[in-house]
């Protein structure tokens, strides 16, 4: 056995089955939330592929309205775990929002969201975006192409509004991300102001990823930042454009959770470890054999108890390809991603970026130690659970140790510049160092205070 795994074991009260034996698990009876998102994917299929089943875990997964009800249903105990956007169990063990101490011992996918305009704004935007010998677009679009009718509508008093999912979502970070990139303003957060538009050239407030289309085509908002298949169905309704597809934004970054509440956990460790293993195979299914049971899972993702949305739009970008302007169809194998490079391992690395894009812009008000960050992410990010899942699943002979990142000391080696759009590299060791290198958002020890940054 693993040394690591081997001490884990001595130390955390988990314990492993024999060879192909089933965990005790405390409890077998189980409700998982999840939102209309072709990422919870690993859900609907541990559930139908009978994964659950092998683990002795009888699962009832429930669609929820929105981010908060979901959450606030695992804090409850109304769910005992949910698909959950990367930042939630964050910002609830922080107190930012409703406090409670929520871990993952899952990482759900990488990449996956994209960012979408209306017609109108694509039509302002293409006289400022290169074309290529092919006539179309060169990629990735920068929000360079976008400050122009951004300041246009600033001159003429009219509030540039952009949708995106939830304060604490990954959709919300990189919206802010790409617009900052691009030399533009997306406000800032305070104590006494949530509404993250202090100081704000775009105005983002939140929209539930099912209504995307909708409020877009209303003119309620310009854009949005949303999980597919709400960018598709954009192109698919003919009301909007997919600019940049957050794989070209930062390269394989992290996406959802799966979150339990740190009681759950602390009363059920076998099944936690059991409900690991099945999203651990289920996350391997869905990307086996370059990633040939794709179309499977379209059909599974389809249905109404699931996502509910067409299989054509689902299997847009599910299946390896992604579509920008109508017709302009291009392969992007590594669009959704559930097992590869890791996929599924809680790196601390991946929870420290979302604590350094909340400090960024203002949700966690004061300075903090790089030593903070680090122990944040030990607290909610738990791969001592996934290893100890990762070698049960080895025992039981569904997967190898080279399926599985046993010697990183749980920080993934720095992302390089040429991996994120604004070529700024990320350490997740040193978070202090890399929000300096950010040109915009708060630095040091900077607040805002009012409708203005000291410091």
């Amino acid at each position: 056995m693993n040394k690591t795994i081997a001490l884990l074991l001595a130390t955390s009260a988990l314990t492993l089955p024999a060879a192909a034996e089933m965990l005790d698990v405390e409890k077998d009876e189980l409700t998982f939330g999840f939102i209309k998102l072709t990422d919870m994917a690993p859900l609907a299929v541990a559930y139908e592929m009978g994964y659950f089943e092998d683990e002795g875990l009888f699962v009832t997964l429930e669609a929820q309205a929105n981010w908060k009800v979901l959450l606030d249903g695992v804090i409850g105990g109304q769910l005992d775990g949910a698909h959950m956007l990367a930042g939630q169990p964050l910002a609830a063990t922080i107190g930012f929002g409703t406090e409670a101490h929520i871990i993952t011992p899952f990482s759900m996918d990488l990449n996956g969201n994209g960012i979408t305009v209306s017609n109108e704004i694509w039509d302002q935007m293409k006289p400022n975006i290169p074309v290529g010998e092919d006539g179309k677009p060169v990629h990735p679009i920068s929000a360079a192409a976008l400050k122009p009718i951004v300041d246009s509508y600033r001159a003429e008093g009219k509030p540039f509004n952009m949708g995106m999912v939830f304060p604490v979502s990954t959709h919300n970070y990189e919206l802010r991300y790409w617009l900052a990139a691009g030399g533009i303003k997306p406000g800032y957060y305070s104590p006494e102001d949530v509404t993250g538009q202090i100081d704000a050239e775009v105005l983002l407030s939140v929209t539930p990823p099912p209504q995307m289309p909708a409020t877009l085509e209303a003119g309620t908002i310009y854009g949005y930042c949303v999980g597919e298949p709400w960018n598709q169905q954009a192109v698919f309704m003919g009301i909007g454009v997919p600019v940049i597809t957050d794989y070209e934004l930062w390269k394989n970054n992290p996406e959802k959770v799966f979150g339990l509440s740190a009681a759950f956990q602390e009363e059920n460790p076998n099944t936690t470890v059991a409900i690991t293993k099945a999203l651990i195979r289920a996350a391997m299914w869905l990307d086996e054999n370059d990633n040939a049971n794709r179309e499977e899972a379209v059909e599974i993702l389809s249905r109404s108890e699931y996502v509910g949305a067409d299989y054509d739009v689902i299997a847009n970008s599910m299946t390896g390809t992604f579509e920008y302007e109508k017709g302009d169809k291009r392969e992007v194998p590594d669009f959704n991603v559930f097992f590869r490079y890791n996929a599924t391992y809680p790196y601390y690395s991946d929870a420290v970026w979302y604590l350094t894009q909340m400090r960024r812009w203002g949700q966690i008000a004061e300075a903090k130690p790089d030593s903070w960050y680090d122990e944040v992410a030990k607290s909610v990010y738990r791969p001592d659970i996934y290893l100890v899942a990762a070698e049960s699943l080895i025992d039981d002979g569904y997967a190898t140790e080279a399926d599985f990142d046993f010697e990183t000391d749980g920080y993934k080696e720095p992302t390089p510049a040429g991996d994120i759009i604004d070529g700024i590299p990320y350490d997740g060791r040193q978070p202090n160092a890399y929000l300096e290198s950010l040109p915009i958002g708060l630095k040091g020890d900077q607040k805002v205070v009012g409708n203005q940054v000291e410091g």
